[in-house]
């Protein structure tokens, strides 16, 4: 530290500042720990790592439920924790560092989200956002990414310090495993709460508790006292509110009755008597007639609008599908028309995907009701939860599933044009006719669209080819803006391989490229600030390439298993959590053996990759459903299981394992922002770079060998927090 005595010149006001200085580096090096409660340092490797996956998936699931549109960013908040956890790490050799305590930067945090109330408007025409007409949201908060992003990261950064010091006080595979068991806890910990939907006050109380244990000593009060205050603030912010596995939801009293339903701070769906709901939800019933269907699939049943109306038209059994269980429950409650009450309904909580691919059932009736949601599949991926629901494949499945004269609708407040166009294509596609569409305008841009073999029982002559009449000046209400059978056009499908449905076409929005150059400049900064010199010129590459390939890796085997299994947080939970079990196995894997041709594995890699490849994605749905989980096991854990082979028969000798982490870390984080090129090239493609990346890693690992004066070992492949 610099000298900051004082000179008999100086000023009053000098005086007072180093003075103050003084006081802040006196304050800051308080918390550089001495006497813990925990010392055995496996066990503070355990509590550490567990610290910073719950703290992780913790952010990831209580910042977008205040911070709106962030929903859609989840993957940014991962990239800000691993880039956190990588400048921490790398700042591990300083001697002295000065930083703020993690639990001041947690209340800090915490503080910044409920006071200033963000709200971002996100005026995107290259990919669409639920909500996206709400004009009551301000335009001008364009700056929340970069300040949630940079307090994530600065939150990290005294936990991951103290993570990097530990990994070189232990030898590296003890480190890594106490790592991983570390994760594990973090994983079931947080499946617990999500299990039994508990609100943020239990997951701040647990974070809490884990704070207290890492404590030293002398510190103890002090952090006892700014967590009381940080929970006392979480609480007063969940006041009112229920908690599902995906969202923050709270009910308005709607007129003249039932609740309109807030998810993370937006209007998402309403419960109120069927009479008073949008027309397109009758548009079926109207055109074919009540009591024309006797089995109808609801596919995002919600609060249960669809659900009763199907009941007052006469549809004789009801299966109603809904992956959110405290939205269901909600619905069961309070919506006014009890649908789901009914003995003609049948309940299921399941992703409509998954339950579609399963079901040996056919119906008259198949609706996609409004699946339009406000979060994504997880955090590693920008996939949102009824990506793989809204294919072409998707679809397809619906259609083996209808009776001779069935039917499948669609809709939606679709928002632009190209959508709905979009959708009809796909529909028109999938039955070889063209659809009957029927749009609306006035308060908003909604769409019904209908296929299948009961068109064909339509009078001749009653619909034509979709022709749109203006609708009357100053119109409010919801009206009929278009209706007929809709020419079907070349407009680019939404597949399994590519299920962006809110995007127009094949590109690389110009948000996500913004976003991308922010971390960027984050992490190029962060790097030389935090980072010793030393440290910066024994950078791992051989490891940084390993990162990138295996966040690839890692993306599409999470993608794999949300399309064959559907994409609830239970699935999400069992594949982090067989993800962790095969780096656990092959860290056994190496104790036990010394494998003198690593490069063996590399080449085994590359063979798995390729087969991922050359299989499209419908050639792993399987009609036998254990037979499907035995194929995609194989194919998605087989690449893992090898990569981490590799890693950890790198890491196990690794001289300087601290700056290995860090590296393999950084490399995540770049592979995880490399993610979003799926929107140019499908995910199957995204197997090319992680192939390229693998080889480059092992040019860099053979070039070590032949180097003198190296050890051979620069570390690889992916640490347990990665795969969070």
């Amino acid at each position: 530290m610099k000298d900051i005595s004082l000179s008999t010149n100086d000023t009053p006001f000098v005086e007072r500042l180093k003075n103050l200085i003084a006081a802040l580096f006196h304050f800051l090096d308080w918390f550089t720990p001495a006497h813990p409660f925990i010392t055995d340092k496996r066990a503070r490797t355990f509590l550490v790592s567990f610290t910073m996956l719950f703290f992780e998936l913790l952010c990831i699931r209580w910042i977008p439920s205040y911070v709106r549109y962030l929903s859609y960013f989840n993957n940014f908040l991962l990239l800000a924790s691993f880039l956190g956890i990588g400048l921490g790490m790398l700042s591990a050799r300083r001697r002295r560092f000065w930083f703020p305590p993690f639990p001041v930067l947690l209340a800090l945090l915490v503080i910044i989200i409920a006071k200033t109330k963000f709200q971002l408007l996100i005026n995107s025409t290259q990919v669409l956002y639920f909500g996206i007409s709400d004009q009551s949201a301000r335009a001008e908060n364009f700056l929340v990414l970069p300040i949630i992003f940079g307090m994530v990261t600065l939150c990290f950064i005294p936990l991951s310090r103290s993570f990097g010091r530990l990994f070189f006080q232990l030898n590296p595979l003890t480190a890594y495993t106490y790592d991983i068991i570390g994760s594990l806890a973090g994983i079931a910990t947080f499946s617990a709460m999500s299990y039994f939907s508990l609100p943020p006050l239990a997951w701040f109380s647990i974070l809490s508790a884990l704070l207290l244990l890492l404590s030293a000593k002398r510190t103890v009060l002090f952090v006892a006292v700014v967590l009381a205050a940080t929970l006392i603030e979480v609480g007063q912010l969940q006041a009112g509110a229920y908690w599902s596995p995906y969202y923050k939801i709270l009910l308005r009293p709607a007129v003249p009755n039932g609740y309109l339903v807030d998810v993370n701070s937006t209007g998402h769906q309403a419960m109120i008597s069927w009479q008073y709901r949008e027309p397109f939800y009758k548009e079926v019933y109207r055109i074919f007639g009540s009591g024309s269907f006797h089995h109808a699939l609801i596919l995002g049943a919600g609060t249960g609008s669809d659900t009763a109306t199907a009941l007052a038209y006469g549809v004789d059994s009801i299966t109603a599908v809904e992956i959110d269980p405290t939205i269901q429950q909600l619905g069961a409650q309070y919506n006014p028309d009890r649908p789901y009450s009914n003995p003609r309904v049948h309940v299921v909580i399941n992703d409509g995907r998954s339950f579609l691919q399963n079901t040996t059932d056919h119906y008259d009736l198949i609706i996609f009701a409004l699946p339009d949601s406000l979060t994504l599949t997880s955090s590693n991926t920008s996939l949102r939860l009824e990506s793989f629901l809204l294919t072409q494949d998707a679809l397809a499945t619906a259609r083996a599933h209808l009776t001779r004269n069935g039917v499948v609708v669609l809709y939606n407040f679709y928002r632009q044009d190209w959508l709905v166009q979009k959708l009809s294509n796909m529909v028109g596609n999938v039955f070889n006719q063209r659809p009957l569409v029927t749009t609306y305008g006035g308060t908003g841009r909604a769409a019904a669209i209908m296929a299948g073999p009961r068109l064909a029982t339509l009078p001749k002559g009653e619909f034509g080819t979709y022709h749109e009449q203006p609708l009357p000046p100053g119109s409010t209400s919801l009206r009929i803006l278009g209706q007929g059978f809709y020419p079907l056009t070349p407009a680019a499908p939404a597949t399994d391989d590519w299920p962006f449905l809110y995007l127009q076409d094949r590109s690389f929005p110009t948000i996500y490229i913004l976003g991308l150059a922010m971390v960027a400049l984050f992490a190029l900064i962060g790097t030389v600030t935090f980072a010793p010199r030393k440290t910066l010129r024994r950078f791992d590459w051989h490891m940084f390439f390993l990162g990138m390939a295996f966040m690839l890796l890692e993306v599409k085997s999470l993608t794999t298993f949300a399309l064959l299994f559907g994409s609830t947080w239970l699935v999400n939970s069992l594949v982090f959590f067989a993800i962790l079990s095969s780096v656990l196995l092959a860290i056994l894997v190496n104790r036990r053996f010394k494998f003198k041709r690593i490069s063996v594995f590399y080449l085994l890699l590359f063979g798995v990759l390729l087969l991922n490849i050359l299989l499209s994605p419908d050639a792993l749905l399987l009609s036998n459903p254990i037979f499907r989980y035995i194929l995609a096991s194989v194919l998605a854990f087989t690449p893992v299981f090898l990569a981490n082979i590799i890693f950890t028969n790198s890491f196990r000798d690794s001289e300087t394992a601290d700056i290995a982490f860090a590296s393999n870390l950084l490399g995540i984080m770049v592979g995880g922002g490399m993610e979003y090129f799926s929107m140019l090239i499908g995910y199957r493609l995204l197997l090319i770079p992680v192939i390229v990346f693998y080889a480059c890693a092992l040019l860099l690992r053979l070039r070590s060998h032949r180097t003198p004066g190296t050890s051979g070992e620069a570390a690889a492949s992916e640490p347990a927090l990665a795969s969070q």
